[in-house]
């Protein structure tokens, strides 16, 4: 089977089930964001190199955003089934590995950062970026269409995660946050 099949020469492109959408339909959209996100996410564990610690956990991300994107390609009046998992767990996997990560850093998370620091660090926030962007394209999606809630739960942890993330590898590598303002939570909180 060939890699191209010409159908999509004209704009559009085909989803599970068979329909086919224009290739900036609001569906495709986010499944191309998230299948950005999911490409940065294979740049960070190149990076990281094969025995790092991460490998396990953003492998598992990576199949996970695969699924989810199979199943954002199934429209609900989609006759056939999937037969992908769906993540269920997602969301309390990103959480307990941020509290893995948060517990073992010498400082909290109180401020708003200017991305960088390092090279990982930064990969982290390209990819928390892509997960934000792909989220706002999920609630569009799911203004138009129903999408099973694990997905928008996931979606919101991975960029919470990939943020604690870049602040978990400054910190390992002993590199200064470059802070921008308090979250605006703790302002009020402060201010009181």
């Amino acid at each position: 089977m060939k890699i191209y099949t010409k159908k999509g020469d004209k704009g559009t492109t085909g989803l599970f089930g068979g329909s086919r959408v224009d290739k900036d339909d609001v569906r495709v959209e986010c499944m191309g964001t998230l299948d950005e996100a999911n490409s940065t996410i294979g740049l960070l564990r190149v990076k990281l190199g094969v025995e790092h610690e991460w490998q396990a956990n953003l492998h598992k991300v990576q199949k996970d955003l695969m699924d989810m994107m199979s199943h954002l390609a199934r429209p609900s009046d989609a006759k056939k089934e999937n037969k992908n998992p769906m993540p269920v767990d997602g969301a309390e996997f990103c959480e307990n590995w941020i509290d893995v990560l948060e517990a073992g850093m010498s400082s909290p998370s109180d401020y708003f950062l200017l991305p960088g620091g390092n090279e990982v660090s930064a990969l982290c926030h390209v990819a928390r970026t892509q997960m934000r962007r792909g989220e706002r394209r999920l609630v569009s999606l799911m203004k138009t269409d129903e999408v099973h809630e694990a997905i928008p739960a996931y979606i919101n942890r991975l960029s919470d995660l990939f943020f604690t993330l870049a602040r978990g590898e400054m910190d390992k590598a002993g590199v200064a946050e470059e802070k921008w303002q308090l979250f605006l939570y703790k302002r009020f909180k402060t201010a009181e």
